[in-house]
């Protein structure tokens, strides 16, 4: 298929795509690594009347590092995350996710920005943005604002960017050498659609677990953290697996699983599971065995 009829804009100030979204919000679509959109412009999922490229704004792909904070910008493509010295040095989890982002082709154009916007939850970004506590920074005509990513995803599909808003940039509060983060996710192949995955991460002091963060994708409507089953490990030993296997219990009452015909909500709890236990056990080895 082709897609319907649209003008196309391609500003080369922020300042211009900010005034272009004021206009036309809802009837604006934004243009970046094209990964997602072009297939929804061709199967007309979407249509909207004005297609604004992004390519030509500078600084847009910036990745920086200031005090305790990784910057990372929303036109940033994948694998230029991924590759980042800065990123490598400061939040390994980040490139252990990205490595799981569909293909290198798809990760040399798709973008970071792109996948927070779009906000399925089956992707791997949004996850890890909660995960790691960061702040999705928004900015319109009307000013710049910044939302913790905890708040920003509300269901499929659904954030809360608003139409004359672009995301910036996300701020991720590096973290100290008391944390440990883990991803694993499970697909048919390696590229393909993850049926599941988890993010998780502990911290650590005096041999005790003093906070914890587990944060599922393609298991519910959206990521964010599931504070009950995170209780469950805090305050446990290291040298205690035990609370692993009570916090995998608690997954039963704790998780909404979407429930679909190729993945019923019954399997999805059990890669649920499967998961935390998988991550919970490799994180904790990791304090103790180093």
């Amino acid at each position: 298929m082709k897609p319907a009829k649209f003008a196309y804009a391609k500003p080369i100030t922020l300042g211009e795509v900010l005034t272009l979204l004021d206009e036309h919000r809802d009837d604006a679509a934004i243009l970046s690594g094209g990964q997602t959109l072009v297939p929804m412009l061709n199967l007309r999922v979407a249509s909207p009347q004005l297609l604004i490229d992004i390519n030509a704004v500078p600084d847009l792909d910036a990745i920086t590092v200031n005090d305790s904070t990784l910057s990372i910008g929303s036109r940033a493509r994948h694998n230029q995350v991924l590759r980042s010295e800065a990123v490598q040095r400061s939040i390994p989890v980040l490139g252990q996710a990205l490595r799981h982002v569909a293909h290198e082709a798809v990760r040399n154009r798709g973008t970071l920005g792109g996948s927070l916007a779009l906000a399925d939850p089956a992707a791997e970004m949004p996850a890890c943005m909660v995960c790691l506590d960061a702040d999705i920074v928004l900015c319109s005509n009307d000013g710049t604002r910044s939302v913790p990513a905890s708040d920003f995803f509300r269901g499929i599909y659904d954030t809360d960017r608003q139409p004359n808003e672009l995301i910036l940039r996300v701020e991720i509060p590096i973290p100290d050498a008391s944390w440990r983060f883990t991803f694993h996710e499970i697909s048919r192949r390696h590229g393909d659609f993850a049926m599941a995955g988890l993010v998780f991460g502990i911290r650590c002091q005096e041999g005790a677990v003093t906070d914890c963060r587990a944060v599922f994708m393609g298991i519910e409507s959206f990521p964010r953290r599931i504070a009950e089953v995170e209780s469950a490990i805090v305050g446990t030993q290291l040298s205690r697996t035990d609370a692993i296997d009570r916090a995998v219990a608690l997954l039963s009452t704790a998780l909404e699983c979407e429930d679909g015909e190729e993945y019923p909500a019954a399997y999805k709890l059990h890669l649920a599971k499967q998961l935390f236990s998988h991550c919970a056990v490799k994180a904790f080895s990791e304090f103790t065995h180093g």
